[in-house]
């Protein structure tokens, strides 16, 4: 008799099914991310007969403008791409704690008040864990209807039912789908039932969001392709144990990408930070050596953030390097080429040896940001701190540095300057190439500079 169970291996980046296990993933590459599944082949479902299928010519295909919903809490409907497109599929990650489901009950409650029905799927919580939180959260009308399940069967007819504009699925690592043998959570089952949720989305035009536990590499559990098949996904980011959060669009088939909205962790849940520059900014010290305020695009928006640094003399015999916020090699090139810098031409010299003393780099305010415009602030804060020369608290440094030493423009600089301008600042040094866009600006000095020694010499001035 042939064996209803049977044992295969599937890739938790790209979803590929092999027989074997192997060390490296012979589909993506990947190493070491092959996990074992037992299938249960009795329940494979038989194929549906496949209809003739004729293609439609791109030009008689009509588009128009998609119809959004707005979920009236602002920085979420950035992140977006201006609200929620029905029929949509939304990945929410983040680490435990951080404020996925807090976010998300909020958003609930917007669009109750806006009488459009949520249906709100935990496999998670009890009615009455939900109860708590959401009178913490503030009043609600009969437009939210709560269902406490796992099985997608179940959901999926409570749903056809009840027929919800938007249903959200907390998390989908606690769903199953009973044609699959696998354990809930598992790769297989993962993957199955987020193809169940999708179909009740676009068949029926509901936007759908989904939970997605996260783990401890930053990404979303399960396989990668998970990623692929929905249309929108947002990473919930920031320290738990801190009042800001940060959202961030990675992804967005509606939309920009890369989009943030800041919310504060409140008693009543999360509030909005409409003016995230203040925010970033709110404390720093003045004339203080080592601390330099940079503009950053995140998406459509300019953000300043503090970049710090501290320059040490070592205890031993191989100085440490350290990077929070900001990407650890990006910062360990810079020290090259401020160390290289010390042996060229005697105009272009920054006269800085780093050889010998520990070097640590912060963004302060909790945020990650890896754009390259931010090399120049990490290279003067770090030429600050080492020559122990305050900078003007009203200066804000942006540019790209390559391996000679020169600062290469960067993309939006008329909307950096605008932004430093709005803040209060009075002075930009910014890239010599970005100074033709951005020398317009009234109210502002604009800088415009070629190579580090030219930047050290306008922080100088």
């Amino acid at each position: 008799m042939a064996k209803k169970n049977v044992s295969v291996f599937f890739c938790q980046e790209c979803g590929n099914e092999t027989s074997k296990w192997s060390g490296q993933c012979p589909a993506c590459g990947a190493w070491n991310s092959l996990v074992e599944e037992v299938v249960d082949k009795s329940t494979v479902k038989a194929r549906a007969k496949v209809s003739e299928v004729k293609p439609t010519k791109l030009i008689d295909v009509t588009a128009s403008n998609e119809h959004r919903i707005s979920t009236n809490i602002e920085e979420f409907d950035r992140v977006l791409g201006g609200g929620i497109v029905p029929g949509s599929m939304i990945l929410v990650g983040g680490d435990p704690g951080i404020g996925k489901s807090t976010l998300l009950l909020q958003t609930c409650r917007q669009l109750c008040l806006s009488n459009i029905n949520v249906m709100y799927v935990s496999g998670e919580e009890s009615l009455q864990q939900i109860k708590i939180r959401a009178d913490r959260i503030g009043a609600f009308n009969d437009k939210l209807d709560l269902l406490c399940d796992t099985n997608l069967d179940t959901i999926k007819l409570v749903v056809e039912r009840e027929k919800p504009t938007v249903l959200i699925i907390d998390s989908i690592q606690t769903m199953y789908n009973e044609s699959v043998g696998s354990a809930p959570g598992s790769v297989s089952q993962v993957r199955e039932s987020t193809s169940v949720l999708m179909e009740i989305a676009k068949v029926q035009g509901i936007a759908v969001f989904i939970v997605g536990h996260v783990t401890k590499e930053g990404t979303v559990a399960g396989p990668r392709v998970l990623e692929h098949m929905v249309d929108t996904v947002l990473y919930f980011e920031g320290d738990r144990h801190a009042s800001y959060r940060i959202l961030r669009g990675v992804k967005n088939r509606f939309g920009s990408t890369n989009e943030i909205g800041v919310f504060e962790m409140r008693d009543t849940g999360l509030d909005e930070v409409k003016n995230p520059s203040a925010v970033m900014l709110d404390g720093r010290p003045e004339n203080a050596t080592g601390s330099i305020v940079t503009c950053s695009m995140e998406g459509t928006r300019p953000i300043l953030v503090e970049i710090q640094s501290l320059v040490s003399k070592t205890a031993f015999e191989i100085p440490r390097r350290m990077a929070t916020g900001c990407d650890y090699n990006r910062v360990n090139l810079l020290v090259a080429v401020l160390e290289r810098m010390r042996d060229t031409k005697a105009n272009r010299s920054c006269g800085i040896f780093l050889g010998r003393s520990d070097i640590y780099v912060n963004i302060a305010g909790g945020i990650r940001i890896n754009e390259p415009a931010i090399d120049l602030a990490i290279a003067l804060a770090i030429y600050s701190s080492e020559k122990e020369i305050a900078i003007n608290a009203d200066t804000v440094v942006f540019g790209e540095i390559g391996l000679s030493g020169e600062v290469r423009s960067v993309a939006m600089a008329e909307q950096r300057v605008s932004e430093a301008k709005k803040l209060g600042f009075k002075k930009a040094i910014i890239p010599a190439s970005n100074l033709s866009v951005a020398n317009g600006i009234k109210g502002i000095e604009v800088v415009g500079v070629s190579n580090i020694k030219e930047a050290v010499d306008a922080i100088s001035r």
